[in-house]
Parts: structure tokens; C-alpha cells; sequence
């Protein structure tokens, strides 16, 4: 994909520029470990998280620096200070059981620096509507400070067919 001119890492790089250099990042839902490995590249201590113990080998093997960690998102536990960012991409709030994705979300404010903010990204036509995921949003008790269509920051319209949401404490 990257040779057919693809951005590859667009999310990581709309999470940089939300944290200093060095921040905490925490990669929910990491797969592969593609945007946790690039954050890395960028100095940060990213930790990265997935139900997956192939792909969090895979991330191991590939980008080698951050804490890969194989866990339930609805679960997560982790220790240390909170995280300064949390990015989910790839759909994977989509993927969750529909009975899990406010606890993900709960657990995901629990991690959050008060300053901090998730970066949240799917797109729609998966079975979790952008409205029900804002409701879960408010139930979780965080706010949605900005509401994207794309990782490369073009507004969301009523046409979106994808949502990045990044969200705070209120």
C-alpha cells in the first residue's frame, strides 16, 4: 500500500501533534503495532494493546521499543502514570462486543492524564452508529472535543462514512 502512495501512518501522525515530544501514548487495539511503531520512531513511550497474541508477536517482531501487551480493551488494567494519548484506529471499537464498549471507553478515561486526549477512529456501516458511540462517549464520561471525518482532519459532514472523534475529560 505504501508504494501505491497510501499514508500508512496518518493517525500517528495526527496523535503527534497532539502531545510534546516523549509523551505517554497508549496504542488500544494495536494490531501489528503499525501506529504504536511509528510514534515510537518519534520518541515516544507508547504502550501498545490487543486481544491478539499473533499480532502483538507480529508487533514485537516488527517494532521492537514499545510495551506490546496482550489484553481485553473492556479489561485494561495497566500500570504506571496515565497516558498524555490514547489512539483506536482501525475499527476497532466496531469489533467489540456492543456490551463492552462503554467499559472500553470508561477504561480508556481511567488512563487518561486529566489534560490528556483519545483519538478515536471506525467507520460507519458496521453495526455502531456515530450517535450511539457519542452516547457511550457521554456515559464513559469523557466530551468529544472535535469530530473529523478522516485522520488528515476534513470535517465531519451528515455524508461521513468515517468518524475520528477525540475526546477529553469534561
Amino acid at each position: 500500500m505504501a508504494a501505491q502512495g497510501h499514508d500508512l501512518v496518518g493517525e500517528a501522525r495526527l496523535v503527534d501533534t497532539m502531545v510534546p515530544r516523549g509523551a505517554r501514548i497508549l496504542d488500544a487495539g494495536c494490531g501489528p503495532g503499525r501506529i504504536g511503531g511509528h510514534l515510537a520512531t518519534l520518541g515516544h513511550e507508547v504502550t501498545g494493546v490487543d486481544l491478539d497474541p499473533e499480532l502483538i508477536a507480529a508487533a514485537v517482531a516488527d517494532h521492537p521499543g514499545p510495551e506490546w501487551l496482550v489484553g481485553d480493551l473492556s479489561q485494561l488494567e495497566l500500570p504506571g502514570p496515565p497516558f498524555d494519548a490514547i489512539v483506536c484506529a482501525g475499527n476497532v471499537m466496531t469489533f467489540a462486543a456492543p456490551g463492552s464498549r462503554v467499559e472500553i471507553l470508561r477504561r480508556f478515561a481511567r488512563h487518561l492524564a486529566p489534560t490528556g486526549r483519545a483519538a478515536i477512529g471506525f467507520g460507519a456501516g458496521r453495526g455502531y452508529s456515530f450517535d450511539e458511540f457519542l452516547a457511550d462517549v457521554a456515559a464513559a464520561s469523557l466530551t468529544a472535543d472535535l469530530l473529523l471525518s478522516t485522520w488528515d482532519l476534513r470535517p465531519l459532514t451528515p455524508e461521513s462514512d468515517f468518524l475520528v472523534a477525540l475526546l477529553r475529560h469534561p
